[in-house]
């Protein structure tokens, strides 16, 4: 496995406490970063920050809302008051609903935009604030293959993702000038526990057994299996590496070919 350099690095990764967030924390700590750990549940973020301090790493465990502004700025103060930078955030918390547009409540639609759209918004904005101040400074966004193409039974989902993808792009254009770049990765099938929900409902739908709802998208994918978190976290990584000082503006799929656009 290739490392990046990432000694002198310090991150904040949202939903971190486990699947996709927390391998993106591991893997940052294996190549040399000092991690912050946030998410929603306490004992989730106390075992990752222990494994990132396994790593060799500085840990920080924070619990927030990233729909609370005040939470996420409080955060970022936190963070650079303990580590005196903020060189990267990862905003990756995010939540799925499968569900028929049909069906969908205000409820339903206000709930998934105020973690995957506003929650990406107010850690972009509190972190963009510091990195213009510094000069420097990566911010990495959780998309999706939903933010390049739409998703059925996920139409809600896919809209925070196409608005995602959009902000991205937008930022990136407003930042670029103080030295801050800002691109969002965008995951295939995962397996992890936010696919299990939704490979569960597919199946419903679909009058399939779960296995073979996981199996019949897989068949789809031209590397022949799903995603791991340490797909994800490998390209994040480079992100947040200054290998990556170039890119900016990027919403690029980690999906083993099974969208090509």
């Amino acid at each position: 496995m290739r490392h990046f350099r990432l000694q002198g690095t310090t991150a904040i990764v949202t939903g971190a406490g486990r699947g996709v967030g927390r391998g993106i924390a591991i893997r940052l700590a294996k190549d040399g970063a000092d991690v912050v750990v946030s998410d929603i549940d306490s004992e989730d973020v106390d075992k990752v920050v222990k494994e990132v301090e396994a790593c060799g790493r500085k840990s920080l465990g924070i619990v927030a809302d990233v729909t609370k502004r005040k939470e996420v700025y409080d955060m970022v103060d936190e963070v650079v008051d303990e580590f005196g930078q903020l060189d990267a955030m990862v905003a990756n918390a995010g939540i799925a609903q499968v569900k028929s547009a049909l069906e969908l409540t205000d409820e339903d639609w206000d709930n998934i935009f105020a973690v995957n759209v506003k929650g990406v918004f107010l850690c972009n904005q509190a972190a963009a604030k510091q990195m213009v101040e510094q000069k420097s400074g990566k911010i990495i966004n959780c998309a999706c293959i939903a933010a390049h193409t739409g998703l059925a039974m996920l139409s809600h989902y896919t809209a925070t993702k196409f608005a995602v993808r959009g902000f991205t792009q937008a930022l990136a254009k407003e930042l670029r000038p103080f030295g801050v770049q800002v691109n969002a990765y965008c995951p295939g099938i995962v397996e992890t526990a936010m696919w299990d929900l939704i490979n569960q409902e597919m199946a419903k739908d679909l009058d399939l057994p779960n296995a073979k709802t996981l199996k019949q998208y897989s068949e789809l994918i031209s590397a022949g299996r799903a995603v791991t978190a340490d797909d994800v976290a490998a390209f994040v990584a480079y992100l947040v590496s200054e290998d990556s000082d170039y890119m900016t503006g990027q919403s690029v799929m980690i999906d083993g070919g099974l969208v090509m656009n």
